[in-house]
């Protein structure tokens, strides 16, 4: 049976609790500079990256070595420009021993159309890939797509180059053999995520797709491997974690949230003693096991 492990509190504080190297993916979206002040009262874009790495340092000590880091962020406008405080807290998580591995794009294909003075709007956001080590569990052809419509016309008539590797003419030392995908009907993704926005779930100020955990809880887990959220809000990671038969922790620091993903995850407080300690950081918090 898969595990249901929600907490109720500051995740600076209920991170320490999680053993050393027992987490095969923290998947999160952790509040984006200057945002969700009426829910979580915002973090100045000056500042994000020292409120961050702390977070950050236990996030390093629970991950396994073979296990991934993958931040849902996005940098903000101030006064004009583009802050730079992703760019620093990249930077800062490298020096704090993550290796940053890859960088993943979500393509909002829904956004509303709209544009400032100086811009257009928003239609992505950032994936950010972390790792403790170079050799990680990943589960390439769990994330494969359809080969698409293209293959009709360029897998017909293949050329003698098309059959054997052909190296790049720019001496990058990357190659391709077209007649390797002949007969087959998957192929692997690019590294740009197309996904509509949540527009269903008006219960958090910020809830991602249930198909964007999904993604990389396939790309980076196995069933029965564990998946962390430390900003689980009302409960996409866990709850999709969950029914793909991985083992879900997920800690919230607002009540009103927490409660919503117990109840998504049909974990009954009502009937439960749920265990509370008090700390110095935290006047209370709640842990609930399923």
């Amino acid at each position: 049976m898969n595990a249901i492990d929600l907490r109720m509190g500051d995740c600076r504080i209920l991170l320490k609790d999680i053993p050393d190297d027992s987490v095969d993916l923290v998947f999160t979206s952790p509040p984006y500079a200057d945002s969700r002040k009426d829910s979580y009262g915002g973090i100045h874009p000056d500042h994000y990256v020292e409120w961050f790495m702390p977070i950050g340092r236990e996030l390093l000590r629970v991950l396994k070595p073979t296990g991934t880091f993958v931040l849902n962020i996005k940098e903000k406008a101030v006064d004009g420009e583009r802050h730079t405080y992703v760019i620093d807290l990249i930077k800062e998580l490298r020096q704090q021993g993550w290796l940053w591995t890859e960088e993943y794009i979500w393509h909002k294909k829904n956004s509303y159309p709209g544009k400032w003075p100086n811009r257009f709007r928003d239609s992505w956001e950032r994936l950010l890939q972390f790792n403790k080590k170079k050799h990680f569990a990943m589960y390439q052809e769990e994330v494969m797509v359809p080969v698409g419509d293209w293959s009709k016309s360029r897998l017909t008539n293949l050329s003698e180059t098309d059959k054997t590797r052909d190296n790049s003419r720019v001496g990058s030392g990357f190659g391709k053999n077209i007649s390797n995908w002949l007969g087959r009907d998957k192929v692997y993704p690019t590294n740009v995520l197309h996904l509509a926005t949540e527009c269903g779930n008006r219960s958090h100020s910020a809830a991602f797709p249930e198909a964007l955990p999904e993604w990389f809880i396939k790309l980076f887990t196995k069933p029965g491997d564990c998946v962390l959220d430390p900003f689980l809000g009302s409960g996409t990671t866990a709850v999709v974690a969950h029914k793909l038969r991985r083992h879900a922790i997920g800690i919230e620091i607002k009540k009103e949230y927490f409660n919503i993903a117990a109840e998504a995850l049909n974990v009954p407080l009502f009937s439960c003693m749920p265990n509370k300690r008090k700390t110095k950081e935290h006047s209370e918090i709640e842990v609930v096991h399923a």
